[in-house]
C-alpha cells in the first residue's frame, strides 16, 4: 500500500547529500553513477534511485550552485 511518507535517502534532497558526499574529488556522471550502484549493491547507501534521479538530483545541485561542470567533470562549489 502506497505511503505519503519518504525516508530522507529516497528524497532527491537526500541523495544530493549522498552524492556531494562522493564528490570529494571531481568525477563524471558515469564515475558518480558507478560508485552509486556499487554502494547499493553492498548495502552503503539505502534507497534505490535510477539514472534519472540522479540527472534531478544533479541539476538540483547545480541550481542552487552547490556543484558545477566542467568539460564533462563535475565538482563541488566552494
Amino acid at each position: 500500500m502506497p505511503s505519503k511518507h519518504l525516508n530522507f535517502s529516497q528524497s532527491l534532497l537526500g541523495f544530493g547529500s549522498y552524492l556531494l558526499s562522493k564528490l570529494k574529488t571531481p568525477k563524471s556522471v558515469d564515475d558518480l553513477w558507478s560508485e552509486y550502484q556499487n554502494d547499493l549493491k553492498n548495502d552503503l547507501y539505502s534507497a534505490h534511485h535510477g539514472f534519472d534521479n540522479l540527472n534531478l538530483t544533479l541539476i538540483f545541485l547545480y541550481s542552487i550552485n552547490a556543484i558545477q561542470e566542467e568539460n564533462g567533470i563535475i565538482s563541488r562549489c566552494n
